[in-house]
């Protein structure tokens, strides 16, 4: 059975992802209020989802104990706190997806609650997200990659355990 995705097909499923996106960050919204001036700041469950995530995506940059983790879960909310308005709403609906049980399972594929979830589990959604057909996916994988590894090699006290000196004293 060829598997051939028709235009409207592919338009369909591109419209669903980006009203099950649009919901969950609606709903995300509504059950966990913004601090003033509505930027967005880390919640338990985010940080939860960031918990399990960052492991994987810094594989062996870091000794994935709880206060590294921590740690590296504070730097991501840093590099968020930095970021513009419009962007920080794009993360907190991308985080009020992931932190969805439905959304988390049936998009994720991660069966488990985050701080449950499989290494395999959670290294597998990474890799569909990326190489997922759908922009919206990629995009949002981009983004979760991008904010953990930025906010952790942006960090100075991180160089040394890869070896980089430094910028080059001249040009700072």
């Amino acid at each position: 059975m060829a598997n051939n995705l028709s235009r409207r097909s592919f338009l369909k499923a591109g419209l669903a992802g980006a009203l099950v996106l649009a919901a969950a960050g609606g709903i995300y919204r509504a059950t966990h209020r913004p601090p003033a001036a509505g930027r967005f700041v880390l919640d338990d469950a985010a940080k939860a989802v960031l918990g399990a995530v960052i492991p994987v995506v810094l594989k062996d940059a870091i000794d994935p104990t709880p206060a590294m983790t921590q740690a590296a879960t504070a730097r991501v909310g840093i590099a968020i706190s930095g970021l513009t308005l419009a962007t920080q709403r794009e993360v907190q609906d991308l985080f009020g997806l992931l932190t969805l049980g439905p959304a988390r399972r049936f998009l994720a594929g991660v069966p488990d609650d985050w701080p449950k979830a499989r290494q395999e589990d959670i290294a597998h959604f990474l890799q569909n997200w990326r190489l997922s057909r759908f922009g919206l996916l990629q995009s949002a994988y981009h983004a979760l990659h991008d904010l953990i590894i930025g906010a952790w090699y942006g960090d100075e006290s991180t160089w040394a355990a890869i070896g980089y000196p430094g910028p080059i004293k001249e040009l700072s």
